[in-house]
């Protein structure tokens, strides 16, 4: 049996199975994760509002964001601090608790995105 194909050590932990180092040490490009890509969509930004497994309480959803990674957490965390509540970035759609579908649309408004109000 060859050492050559090593895939984990206590030692050492994860290896890469191209340069054999551990995965924190590696310089490969197959272990650097890759960069996040903004959704190809309509260009629309959907605001709406959703309490499907939350237990009743509800949240506002915003999805269609032409914005990926940093960019993304970034305009949640404006978000949130312009509706004065909680939130996440959860697969590339922004939830912010309560609903605040009002005053979401007119920000991103004012912030160059075409929106649409999407729900009831």
């Amino acid at each position: 049996m060859s050492t050559s194909r090593l895939v984990y050590s206590t030692g050492t932990g994860r290896v890469c199975p191209e340069c054999g180092r551990p995965l924190a040490e590696c310089r490969c490009k197959r272990s650097k994760p890759a960069q996040p890509v903004a959704p190809k969509g309509d260009g629309i930004v959907r605001v709406g509002r959703e309490t499907k497994g939350r237990r009743g309480k509800g949240v506002t959803v915003i999805s269609g964001v032409p914005l990926a990674g940093e960019a993304l957490e970034e305009l949640a965390t404006r978000l949130k601090k312009r509706c004065g509540s909680g939130g996440t970035v959860d697969g590339g759609v922004i939830e912010i608790q309560g609903d605040h579908r009002d005053t979401l649309v007119a920000e991103l408004g004012k912030l160059g995105y075409t929106v649409k109000r999407s729900g009831g």
